[in-house]
């Protein structure tokens, strides 16, 4: 996240701004389906589904992308402020987010986009016996499906998605002792409906600063196992330069402010207390375009957190993409 005449002229515009609204909806979506936007956990995942601007559609055809990112939380938070780390029974959770997906266009209106993620977790708790214990997995996470409409203007500069998040990533990885919690499984066994948009222009007239915003929202409808986990959103707002040019490669400096919020869990098997949250981060970034290939990179660094009960945060969190244009 993504990220904020004559009559004939008038109609246009309208058309023109229908089109990106219904152009953030499909990025949006399309991110939703990508694999390192589909792992589903309380620890603030949804954050990488926004923010991607170079996943924005320019028009008919395809788009084939690999994201990488990683966060590793380990500081306890309580509220607005880090908290003795006694006070929460978890200690570390290291993720490395790993997701390929497909965007296709059909015309410059319409597209779909789907996403596979895996993600590889490190998990430190204290056992029932109050010692340390650190379990390792790999799995397969929620698979996410959009749908794309960028029909309200010329340029593809707005959009809309609307898509699923489906119950295919595992939440029963567990040791005999029971040691990991629902909201730290890497799948949530929901069917989440996930909605979501984006829009892009030129901050100032004949310059190459360019501004956009995304969000998404990620409702949680079809449950299993007595948990449900919270409803989210997640939006990204930008600025970025394009006037950069090195040979065949153009680079775009870029500056970002994102926003998350999640509601509590809930279920007999969920820890509603501490569970949810709100957060902001700033990121710079960087996107280099050597057509037909797309790289992107961001470092997010929270500047405020409100965590309910006792959680863990990261003091940062990175994303990395790749793709490529067909």
């Amino acid at each position: 996240m993504a990220v904020f005449r004559n009559f004939e002229s008038v109609h246009m515009k309208k058309k023109k701004l229908a089109s990106q609204f219904l152009k953030v909806g499909g990025g949006m979506a399309v991110m939703a389906l990508a694999p390192g936007t589909v792992w589903g956990c309380a620890c603030g995942c949804g954050i990488f589904e926004v923010g991607t601007s170079a996943m924005f559609p320019e028009g008919s055809g395809g788009m084939a992308f690999q994201t990488y990112a990683f966060q590793n939380q380990n500081q306890n938070w309580s509220d607005s402020s880090k908290a003795p780390s006694v006070n929460n029974p978890d200690k570390n959770i290291t993720t490395s987010f790993l997701s390929t997906g497909v965007q296709y266009m059909f015309n410059r209106s319409w597209g779909v986009e789907g996403e596979i993620p895996y993600a590889y977790r490190s998990f430190t708790t204290l056992s029932a016996a109050s010692t340390p214990v650190t379990l390792k997995w790999w799995s397969l996470g929620d698979i996410r499906i959009h749908g794309i409409y960028t029909g309200f203007s010329e340029d593809l500069s707005s959009g809309i998605d609307f898509g699923l998040k489906l119950p295919t990533g595992s939440f029963s990885q567990n040791d005999a002792a029971n040691d990991i919690d629902r909201d730290s499984e890497i799948g949530t066994g929901s069917t989440d409906i996930l909605l979501g948009g984006f829009h892009r222009g030129n901050l100032i007239p004949n310059y190459r600063l360019d501004w956009f915003v995304q969000g998404e929202a990620d409702l949680p409808t079809l449950t299993q196992a007595d948990y449900r986990p919270g409803f989210e959103f997640d939006g990204a707002a930008g600025i970025n330069y394009r006037g950069f040019t090195v040979g065949r490669a153009n680079i775009s400096p870029l500056g970002q402010l994102f926003f998350s919020e999640r509601t509590k869990d809930s279920g007999a098997d969920a820890n509603s207390p501490n569970s949810g949250y709100t957060r902001m981060l700033v990121s710079p970034g960087i996107e280099v375009h050597i057509h037909p290939i797309k790289i992107y990179a961001d470092v997010e660094v929270p500047v405020f957190q409100h965590f309910n009960g006792n959680q863990l945060a990261a003091p940062y969190l990175f994303k990395m993409s790749v793709s490529y244009m067909f």
